[in-house]
Parts: structure tokens; C-alpha cells; sequence
């Protein structure tokens, strides 16, 4: 095993022996987590300069498998951090010596925290950013912290939705009782750090093998760990625990199955009087399969007590939550018209103000108009063409994003906003609008149903962002009268330059037939572009002076 520390980053190079492997000759997913907590915790340890321990992991995925002979990859390296926590962004890769063929296993990011000697309290220094990589990934930690501390509200509106569904039965379903293991483990000096306190990943990589027993016991053969949900540890073990993992098959989806694993801790003392400390619980997604390689189906289970009854309506909320992050998390993909529903609100907001971020700090912007207070940009990519305009504008920067963020005033300044209502305040944050565009020649008037995101700087060098794209909203179909148009990602970035003036900087992502008259003013056909910037800066000049 080799490691190394450059910069903020902490990487780790392993080649993987039989010891490592399971039967299959792959890579043990328990083996797996240890390595990336181990790793991520230097990261974590040197950035703070003290001890940390690990305080969530979040939903990890696991795209390909590492064999014997190949190297593993661990870079790891710490996004932001906050008061005494921080986000640590976890890459896994495996790379086969006789191809040099190198694939990702995982992309996870996890949460440590600082723990001082004594009574001593740590502030934890700002990360410094070297790259366009690092502003970007420490903008977006926000957006993920974001989701972590919302998750809970959204499992419990699920859970209320799943309660009103019926159990699926069938003639052949499986007693979840049947499927429940315990395992017991004494945590000895090589589990644990220089303070005695247990290694996250170790916790890990022992919820892994009891939770792979139990899947098996409904497949009759060797599952293989595809993904996990949020890791999250409720409290310390030390040297001496003994800690006990109770696993058992909350639901079944045809190729795949939840095991939930609840640890937990006892000392000497705790033990005689059974008195246990809850610390950590988790769920992780199985799949299997046959000789051949091809997927096997799990058959369905019924609940049997209360208890389970809750884990299987559980397992439900908890797929929809991930089928969600599936879909939205990935912020370079085009997703015009994401669906909003409970499900996914929280991701397609990630989405909203991520794709924003990307879009801002691409390489390549070319510019092609230059006036007084303003200078406007293109980017071509495939058929994707996306616009930047700049705009010096002689008002505070927080009056800017008040006015900015109303899309309700967009009238009072944007000739191509005929109408604006707003169909749903989902939060402070964030709000649904309905909008009309006057016709074209030869052209239907365009209607949009669109989210918009708002976002406060963390900190003075920061920007408000205002962030924009197309959702889907069931209450609201197309209609006949209009062509449904798309925006896939637009909005503001508003950067203070002193206490009377801000850069705003305006952006629009758009494919081939979206938004012609934009197209046309490249050509030199038009001056739209020039005419709106002049007319949203006399706007918001106008209204910062009455203010």
C-alpha cells in the first residue's frame, strides 16, 4: 500500500491480493469502505490538524468491480469546511496493469469532525482553492449540506404516502424474521485510532458481511453490494466494545434488496445490565447473480410484525429517494422538464443551482460584444450554444438579488416575459412560475413552467445566484394554445464589488430552436441581447434608488 499527501489532496494506491477478495476474486465491498474512510480521514485530519472521526457517509454507489491484480485509486481531498465539520469528496478507481484501462468505482463524499484534545474548542480554516475544480466542488458542498440536513423531513413525507399503500402480497413471499443475523464484535486496538476510538470504515466493512449474510438468505447464492444509503453514526465506540450487528431484509425490488443493519455499542458495565448505545444504522441495496452473470430475482417478503411493517414501507420511501438522486444529481447532464415531485425536490434543486455553477465555470468562453457596462460572452459545445452576459450595475449587490430573484418584475424589464405567475412557493428558496412569451413570426406565443432557485453567499467573495431551469408540473400540462418550451439551465451569479456597485453576470443555456431571437442577435441580425442588459441595468438602478 502506498499513500501520499499533495496539496490538499490525500491519495492511496493499493494493488488487491486474494486477501482483499471475496470468492468471485473481486474486490470486497467491506474491504472497499475501509479503504476510502481511511483515506478521507487523512484528508479530513490534515486540513483540521487534529483528530476526526466520521460523522455520515452519504449514499454511495458502486459502478464496477476491482479483481485481483488490478490497483485501486483513492483520492480524497476536503471540499469545504464549515465550523468543526467538514465534506470530504471520496474518487475511487481501478486501473488493470496489463490494459492500463482505468474505470471509476465510486464517487462518494463524506462528513468528518474535528475533534479537539480537551476542552478546547477548533474553528476549522477556510479551504484554500487552487483550481476551478475546487471553487466548483466548494460551492456545490453547500448544495449537498443542504440535502443532508433535509433529508429526513423528505423521508418522513414519503413515509406518510408509502403508509397508505398496500402490502404487495404474494403466495411464495418470505417472512422477513427468516432473514434476520446478528453478529457480536469485540473492537480491539487494530479497529480502532491513536485516541481508542473505533475507525468508521471498520464499522463499515462488519455492517457489510452481516448484511450480505442475510441477503443470502433469500437469494441461495452471494450477493454483491451495489449501493448504500446514508452512513450515519450516532454516536462513538471505543476499544473494549463490544458491538452488536442485528441485520435483517427490509423489502425486495425483482433484482434487488434492502438490508437494514443497526449497531449496537456496550462496555463491560453496559453489557451485564444490557444497556445498549444506539451508534450507527444503515440500509445497503443488494443485487445477485447466477453462473452466467445474469441478474437474479429476489422473491417478495411479507412483514410480520409492526417493527417490519415500517422497515418495508421504509425501503419504499428510501428507493424513490434514490431513484430520485439517480436521475438528478448529475448536474452535467441535460434534464430539461425534471418532474416535480416530493421524491426529488431536494435533488432537482441540487440540480438547479449545480448546472448553474458548471455552466459558470466552464473553459472556453469567447467574447463577442464589448459596450460600456457591458460584455457578453458564447460557448459552443456539440448543438449546445450558452450565452454569459456581464453587467456593471451601480447598486448593492443584495438589492440586485432581491430584485433578481422576483421573476414576478421580469416584465418590467424583459420584452420576452409577457406573463409570470407564480404556481408554487415550495420554500424561502425556491419557487415554481408559470411563463407566456409573446409569439414569433410565423410562430406560436412559448409558455414555461420553471424552477428558481435562490442562493445567499456563505461568505463575502461569494455570489447571490439565482438559478433557472424547466420542470414538469402535473397541475400544469401543456396546452394548445402555447409550444412548451425548455430552458435547460440559466440564471444569475451577482458578485459585490463594493457597497454601491456589483457585477451581474447573466446566463442561458439553450439547444438548436430554443429562444431564436438569442440566436439571431449572434448572427448580427439584432441587438436583443444589448437591449435587455441596458434595460435590466436601468431597472435595477432605478428601483436601488428608491430603496
Amino acid at each position: 500500500m502506498e499513500r501520499c499527501v499533495a496539496g490538499g489532496d490525500v491519495g492511496m494506491c493499493q494493488a488487491i491480493f486474494p486477501a482483499h477478495a471475496n470468492h468471485r476474486g473481486e474486490l470486497s465491498a467491506g474491504q472497499l469502505l475501509k479503504w476510502m474512510d481511511a483515506t478521507a480521514c487523512l484528508a479530513a485530519e490534515k486540513h483540521a490538524g487534529v483528530s476526526c472521526v466520521t460523522a455520515s457517509m452519504d449514499d454511495i454507489q458502486f459502478e464496477e468491480a476491482a479483481r485481483v491484480g488490478q490497483v485501486i485509486t483513492i483520492k480524497a481531498k476536503v471540499n469545504r469546511a464549515f465550523n468543526t465539520s467538514m465534506e470530504v469528496g471520496i474518487k475511487v478507481t481501478v486501473e488493470d496493469v496489463l490494459t492500463n484501462v482505468e474505470k471509476i468505482v465510486s464517487v462518494a463524499y463524506a462528513t468528518y469532525v474535528a475533534k479537539p484534545v480537551g476542552a478546547k474548542k477548533i474553528e476549522l480554516e477556510p479551504v484554500q482553492l487552487l483550481s476551478t475544480e475546487d471553487h466548483l466542488e466548494h460551492t456545490l458542498a453547500t448544495e449537498r449540506r443542504r440535502i443532508r440536513l433535509g433529508y429526513e423531513q423528505v423521508f418522513q413525507n414519503l413515509m406518510q404516502e408509502s403508509n397508505k399503500e398496500d402490502i404487495f402480497k404474494e403466495e411464495d413471499a418470505v417472512s422477513t424474521d427468516l432473514t434476520h443475523v446478528q453478529s457480536i464484535e469485540l473492537v480491539q486496538p487494530p479497529h480502532a485510532n491513536h485516541h481508542g476510538n473505533t475507525f468508521g470504515g471498520q464499522i463499515m466493512a462488519w455492517m457489510e458481511t452481516v448484511a450480505s449474510i442475510s441477503a443470502s438468505r433469500l437469494c441461495r447464492s452471494y450477493p454483491i453490494l451495489k449501493s448504500v444509503n446514508m452512513f450515519k453514526f450516532w454516536g462513538p465506540s471505543v476499544v473494549g466494545d463490544r458491538l452488536v450487528f442485528n441485520a435483517i431484509v427490509n423489502n425486495t425490488f425483482q433484482n434487488s434488496v434492502e438490508v437494514g443493519v443497526r449497531v449496537e455499542a456496550y462496555n463491560c458495565e453496559e453489557w451485564i445490565k444490557d444497556q445498549a448505545r444506539h451508534i450507527n444504522s444503515a440500509f445497503l441495496i443488494f443485487n445477485a447473480v447466477n453462473e452466467k452473470g445474469e441478474l437474479l430475482t429476489f422473491p417478495g417478503v411479507k412483514p410480520t410484525t409492526k417493527d417490519s411493517v415500517r422497515r418495508y414501507h421504509g425501503a419504499i420511501a428510501r428507493r424513490r429517494i434514490r431513484l430520485a438522486r439517480k436521475c438528478m444529481l448529475s448536474a452535467k447532464e441535460d434534464k430539461p422538464s425534471d418532474p416535480w415531485e416530493r421524491s426529488n425536490q431536494a435533488y432537482v434543486s441540487y440540480s438547479n443551482v449545480a448546472a448553474l455553477t458548471h455552466l459558470a465555470a466552464k473553459q472556453g468562453w469567447e467574447i463577442t460584444s464589448m459596450l460600456e457596462h457591458i460584455k457578453i460572452w458564447t460557448h459552443e459545445e456539440g448543438d449546445v450554444l450558452s450565452l454569459k452576459v456581464e453587467m456593471q450595475v451601480k447598486i448593492p449587490s443584495h438589492l440586485a438579488f432581491s430584485l433578481l430573484s422576483d421573476f414576478t418584475c421580469r416584465r418590467q424589464w424583459d420584452k420576452h416575459f409577457l406573463t409570470c405567475e407564480v404556481l408554487q412557493a415550495v420554500n424561502e428558496d425556491e419557487k415554481i412560475y408559470y411563463v407566456t412569451s409573446p409569439p414569433m413570426t410565423g410562430h406560436k406565443p412559448r409558455d414555461f413552467v420553471i424552477l428558481v432557485s435562490q442562493r445567499q453567499p456563505c461568505k463575502p467573495s461569494e455570489p447571490y445566484v439565482v438559478a433557472v431551469k424547466s420542470v414538469t408540473l402535473t397541475s400544469k400540462p401543456p396546452s394548445p394554445e402555447y409550444c412548451r418550451s425548455e430552458i435547460l439551465c440559466a440564471g444569475f451569479q451577482i458578485y459585490s464589488d463594493s457597497d454601491s456597485s456589483c457585477t451581474v453576470c447573466y446566463f442561458n443555456q439553450m439547444t438548436s430552436g430554443v429562444m431564436p431571437y438569442l440566436a439571431a442577435n449572434l448572427t448580427g441580425s439584432s441587438n436583443s441581447i444589448e437591449d435587455a442588459a441596458l434595460e435590466c441595468i436601468k431597472f435595477l438602478e432605478q428601483k436601488g434608488s428608491k430603496c
